[in-house]
């Protein structure tokens, strides 16, 4: 059987030039989540199926890799059904590997817990332009803070790593929260079974617009509900002002102190912020996920459709594995979004270093090759970034492929002295 040169489809091979602007973005992103007390962990990027089959990650549940159980234990003669043949699949986020790793090592962890996760995860997806079905998750999480400190942390640091590493890209914060769509839904009538396909409806108000929401929503469950719950929308300001304006409305149908709560975190982040970027109030942001339980945030740029950072609260996943629930919030960068956006404007390290190529002719003299090295080692001293290889035949096209990765100063070494 021949062998199969092009990766999974999917799943893609990253050349060098890709791979150093991201290990540049990485490198920012540690950095300034770093100066913000979060601490680097790791978790494996398998996890046990029922974990990843919990209900939690809404419809990421459909996309999971699942892995097949080993040795004696695939039976596939007594199996009734595909869960019969499998323990474990890849992850397809690190929001709930993080909650098993927080339930599993609590006691060697500090309180609050500020974490910082970067890795793959893995979702059988339909690939397009920015989505792959291997791909980078950057993620900072708050765990055992209760308070609007682990929102108004979360934005402040993922919005302080944007601004660093997409410089000059404009973006908007937009937030809500989860209890304050549950009001909503409950003020117009519907009631709490159908509640959840409210919110699946209104998740599609960027793609099928206000026309087509209503239009959703009177066949679910008829026109006055519906023009009932739409008009809440109506008039509404993007500034915590619209919470203030919901409050008379929603009396009696959402928790005391949530639209405050919201309300504190925008002003809060607004006075602090020393970053460029707009921050609004979004009645129609549900994000897809299951365990999210109260504040909700997403973050959408310039130049791309989708949204490029996303997170919330969801105060319930902890106590799934130890019966003990505990605040949980957290905020990641849909890293592959960005590379994608930086690669198509022709993104280019801003580095201070000078890329010096040297290269040196095939069967050179070893006198002269342990030179060639003792001057690349000078120059590396003094701070310089040196290559030293061997030349290529077509040495046009080895320069050019150089040039891409930043090298900017070639010196060329050959048997016999040019003349």
């Amino acid at each position: 059987m021949a062998l199969i040169k092009k990766g999974v489809t999917g799943m893609k091979d990253i050349l060098p030039e890709e791979m150093i602007i991201r290990d540049y973005l990485i490198n920012i992103i540690k950095k300034t989540y770093g100066s913000f007390g979060f601490t680097s962990i790791e978790t494996p990027a398998m996890e046990h199926i029922e974990n990843l089959l919990s209900k939690q990650g809404g419809d990421n549940e459909k996309l999971i890799f699942k892995v097949l159980k080993r040795g004696e234990k695939l039976k596939l003669e007594d199996a009734k059904d595909e869960n019969d043949l499998v323990d474990a699949g890849l992850r397809y986020d690190l929001t709930l590997p993080l909650a098993r790793y927080y339930s599993n090592n609590q006691a060697s962890l500090p309180n609050p817990f500020k974490a910082l996760q970067i890795g793959n995860v893995y979702r059988a997806d339909r690939p397009q332009k920015g989505r792959f079905r291997q791909f980078t998750q950057c993620d900072i999480d708050i765990l055992g803070e209760a308070s609007n400190l682990a929102e108004i942390e979360l934005i402040l640091a993922t919005t302080k790593a944007l601004s660093e590493i997409a410089k000059g890209k404009k973006f908007t914060v937009r937030i809500n929260d989860r209890r304050i769509l549950l009001a909503m839904a409950l003020f117009a009538g519907y009631s709490e079974d159908n509640i959840s396909n409210v919110f699946i409806i209104l998740d599609k108000m960027d793609k099928i617009g206000l026309d087509g929401v209503r239009k959703e929503l009177t066949e679910l469950d008829g026109e006055e509900k519906c023009e009932k719950y739409l008009n809440l929308f109506d008039g509404l300001s993007n500034d915590s002002k619209a919470l203030t304006s919901l409050k008379e409305s929603l009396n009696g149908f959402i928790e005391e102190g949530v639209l405050e709560g919201l309300s504190e975190i925008m002003n809060t982040v607004l006075d602090v912020k020393d970053n460029d970027f707009s921050l609004e109030f979004d009645p129609t942001l549900v994000r897809g996920m299951g365990y999210y339980t109260g504040t909700i945030f997403e973050v959408s740029m310039e130049g791309f459709s989708g949204s490029v950072a996303g997170g919330g609260r969801y105060d319930k996943m902890i106590g799934k594995f130890t019966g003990s629930d505990t605040p949980a919030c957290g905020f990641s960068i849909g890293f592959e979004r960005i590379i994608t956006i930086l690669m198509d404007s022709g993104f280019k390290i801003p580095d201070e270093s000078k890329k010096i190529a040297f290269l040196y002719e095939k069967n050179i003299d070893s006198n002269v090759l342990t030179s060639i090295l003792k001057e690349a080692a000078t120059l590396r001293e003094a701070g310089n970034i040196v290559l030293v290889s061997k030349m290529n035949k077509n040495k046009k096209f080895q320069k050019e492929g150089l040039e891409k990765q930043g090298y900017i100063e070639f010196k060329e070494f050959y048997r016999e002295a040019l003349k």
